[in-house]
């Protein structure tokens, strides 16, 4: 019997990145707050949940792992949280924050330390990476493979609750949970999960070397 590829999903939320990927692999899921992760469960039953800190799971479980998918809290690298720190009169209307280095953190401890293969994905930031970055469908993704392009969905990123269920494919009206259209917004676009997934399981030869 083939041995399933056992995948990590970190900072799991509802799923988006995980939508398209199908039942065919081992993949263990890690999601901090309870209630996102029984939605999560609801959609895919058969992937193992863990409620829990995504960041300490990493650096306890990582090499058990084939493929490691991490999509670390975004806000504080945002441009549009960055833009609203300050109104028009130049009066602080939303207190700065420091940059959640956990990011970084997992970017570096992955590269050196895994011998897999990894996707970190975040938003597209308001300062220059720190590490460079590849740069799909407004998003940043740090990778140890080649990632073609990807065209990404026109629809707006800030559409009703009901636009964004329809986009990213999840129906949530059974659900009360706070904060619904953050959480749509907060998904990846399930057709670019599954993009990265194909090509970090079907590696772009370049020159002759596979990558």
């Amino acid at each position: 019997m083939e041995k399933k590829l056992k995948i990590l999903n970190l900072y799991a939320g509802i799923g988006g990145n995980r939508k398209l990927w199908g039942d065919e692999y081992d993949i263990t899921a890690v999601e901090y707050k309870q209630d996102i992760a029984d939605i999560y469960h609801d959609f895919f039953p058969n992937d193992k949940i863990v409620v829990g800190d995504a960041h300490q799971y990493l650096l306890e479980h990582f090499n058990e792992f084939d493929f490691i998918w991490s999509s670390p809290p975004c806000p504080t690298h945002s441009q549009v949280r960055f833009i609203a720190t300050y109104d028009k009169k130049g009066n602080i209307r939303q207190k700065p924050v420091f940059p959640d280095m956990k990011l970084y953190e997992e970017i570096i401890f992955l590269k050196h330390y895994f011998r897999g293969l990894y996707c970190v994905e975040n938003v597209v930031g308001y300062y220059e990476p720190l590490i460079k970055p590849q740069e799909l469908g407004r998003h940043y993704f740090w990778t140890n493979f080649v990632l073609p392009p990807f065209r990404a969905n026109s629809r707006s990123h800030y559409d009703s609750i009901e636009k964004l269920e329809d986009v990213k494919g999840f129906d949530l009206s059974k659900y009360d949970v706070p904060r619904k259209r953050l959480l749509l917004r907060n998904c990846v676009f399930p057709e670019l999960g599954k993009h990265i997934l194909h090509y970090a399981l079907n590696p772009i030869k370049i020159q002759g070397d596979l990558l």
